[in-house]
């Protein structure tokens, strides 16, 4: 197999099954429940443990693959993930499975900072393609993981949600084959104290975020997370001040199209999945639609984003990163504002539609976190972009959700309110993209 096309499989194949296992088991937790005897809250964690390893361990991840190789990385990533499906899908309790979800988070933490630091390493024109592929990949898993959850849970079993996993996860094994063995010259060794603090900081900021959600911030497994969080934070600032190999190299934040990259994707983050999240529940508890549908009307999205993906790089070789993703943005508020306003049914999924394909066009954020760090960072540098995209995503959901609970009672008005905050998120981002991204195709440089 030709490398190039090898990289290309990689990054599709892990793009999709890391972000199909998302939210693939939402709809399949009823099936689970009645199959294990447990109740659904406990449940949620089968979701939930996926998200707490992904988002906490993603850069540890990175800084790995700097230490030890990226391919050698990626490949034990992918190994564990593809191990820990094989676990989930013969599960017979509910503590067996929500463990294996946990090793499955764990690794696709290594898989994704490893993949994209293998991108990063590519020329400019490929590394942009790679991107588009990333996301056009991961928006389609993102999208189908309800609609697969719900129909092979109902037709089939729900074990499937985690064996289809198993023949993408040993592709993307055939697609490293080709790879090249790439650990950066001059890379520093692991800062053991700094990962460890590090982690269990994003570990329990992770847990206080998606049980906060789930359970209420005032909860004491959630105040005792939000505790350890803080105290692993402040412990993590003397670590790194003394290390000679720091965990995370402050200086990347100087960098105006990384720091402006990584703060545009908070933003991003912060509206789409807010929205993402609660239009699945307004779509069932106000529009009647059955779970199965609900999943459906995310496929314009899914499809949008795939379909306007591949578009972003001549854009941006055009009109640069920053009118691109500005224009995104851009789109993307205005599909939230069309969703706010209601109508039909129609109406609805064009507007998701839009959503989607200014999304896409958000593709040169990684391109400009990626192409603005030397080689040697890339692994960090990817495990940052990675932090930032589960974090806010899981932050999105918190945030959108107080401003649907404030506005009162029912689902509607809250969800309106909610859009609207949403868009103003992303139109905030919109502007930063403009101050911060490069207009050029060449982005910042950081001096050695």
């Amino acid at each position: 197999m030709d490398r190039r096309w090898a990289v290309r499989g990689v990054v599709g194949l892990t793009a999709f099954i890391t972000m199909l296992d998302n939210t693939v088991v939402t709809a399949a937790a009823p099936s689970i429940a009645r199959d294990l005897g447990v109740a659904l809250p406990t449940l949620e964690w089968v979701a939930a443990a996926y998200m707490v390893a992904f988002a906490g361990l993603m850069l540890a991840g990175g800084r790995l693959a700097d230490g030890y190789g990226h391919r050698r990385v990626l490949r034990y990533g992918l190994a564990a993930f593809t191990a820990a499906s094989a676990l989930a899908a013969v599960a017979g309790t509910a503590s067996v499975l929500i463990a294996a979800r946990a090793l499955q988070g764990a690794g696709a933490a290594l898989v994704v900072p490893a993949t994209l630091a293998i991108v990063a390493a590519q020329g400019e024109r490929e590394r942009m393609r790679c991107i588009a592929i990333w996301t056009a990949a991961g928006a389609v898993g993102l999208g189908l993981g309800p609609t697969t959850g719900g129909v092979l849970s109902e037709h089939a079993h729900w074990s499937w949600i985690f064996l289809i996993n198993l023949p993408a996860g040993a592709a993307a094994l055939a697609c490293c084959v080709p790879l090249a063995e790439h650990r950066p010259a001059g890379a520093a060794p692991v800062d053991w104290a700094g990962l460890a603090t590090g982690s269990l900081g994003l570990l329990a900021l992770a847990y206080t975020l998606i049980a906060g959600t789930a359970r209420g911030f005032d909860a004491p497994a959630v105040l005792l997370a939000a505790a350890v969080a803080a105290g692993a934070g402040v412990a993590f600032l003397p670590v790194e001040r003394r290390s000679a190999a720091a965990l995370v190299d402050v200086r990347l934040f100087a960098l105006r199209a990384f720091s402006g990259g990584i703060a545009v994707q908070v933003l991003w983050g912060l509206g789409v999945n807010g929205v993402y999240f609660y239009t699945a529940l307004y779509l069932q508890s106000v529009r009647g639609f059955t779970p199965t549908g609900a999943g459906l009307a995310f496929l314009p999205l899914a499809l949008a984003v795939a379909a306007g993906a591949p578009l972003a790089p001549p854009l941006v070789a055009r009109f640069g990163a920053a009118g691109t993703v500005a224009a995104g943005l851009t789109l993307v508020a205005t599909g939230m504002a069309a969703v706010a306003v209601g109508g039909s049914v129609a109406t609805l999924l064009a507007a998701l539609a839009v959503i989607g394909f200014g999304s896409a066009l958000t593709v040169p954020l990684g391109a400009c976190v990626l192409g603005a760090v030397p080689a040697d960072r890339a692994g960090v540098a990817a495990g940052v972009f990675g932090v930032a995209r589960e974090v806010s995503g899981v932050l999105g959901i918190a945030v959108i959700g107080v401003v649907v609970a404030g506005a009162g009672p029912g689902l509607s008005v809250g969800y309106t309110y909610g859009l609207l905050v949403a868009a103003a998120l992303v139109l905030l981002g919109a502007v930063l993209s403009l101050r911060t991204l490069p207009y050029a195709r060449q982005g910042d440089t950081l001096r050695r």
